[in-house]
């Protein structure tokens, strides 16, 4: 099934939601040309997924920034990637953890006031980074 979504805005009316996959290896997507009162059938990206937490922001400059474990099984890697057409195609941008057999989960993203991005997620079931 598909669970826990994300939501971005990619123009004045459309919005995208992203969805962690149970059981699939892939995030899955769907998208409002109305402010999300109606939302299209999910799809399934080209994006592996373990079934873990995701999150997603739009930044000011137009892109999308996708936080997630980038692999079908475990949670490592943990993957910052970039959309630049409103979340249809995504570049895996930055690896920001990667031990095999650790646990890099339940990731949050916001863009901050001066424009980096900023992310926290539990480390290793230990602790927040």
């Amino acid at each position: 099934g598909l669970i826990q979504p994300t939501i971005f805005r990619t123009s004045p009316r459309e919005l995208r939601m992203l969805m962690r996959s149970r059981g699939i290896g892939r995030i899955a997507t769907a998208v409002s040309y109305d402010g999300g009162e109606n939302w299209s059938d999910a799809e399934l990206t080209d994006l592996p997924h373990p079934g873990s937490g995701i999150d997603a922001v739009d930044l000011a400059d137009g892109q999308i920034a996708l936080v997630y474990n980038h692999t079908e099984r475990g949670r490592s890697p943990l993957n910052l990637g970039i959309s630049k057409d409103g979340g249809v195609n995504w570049d895996n941008a930055l690896e920001l953890e990667n031990e095999p057999g650790s646990e890099f989960s339940y990731p949050a993203v916001i863009q901050l006031s001066d424009g980096n991005i900023a992310t926290t997620y539990t480390w290793k079931r230990e602790k927040v980074r």
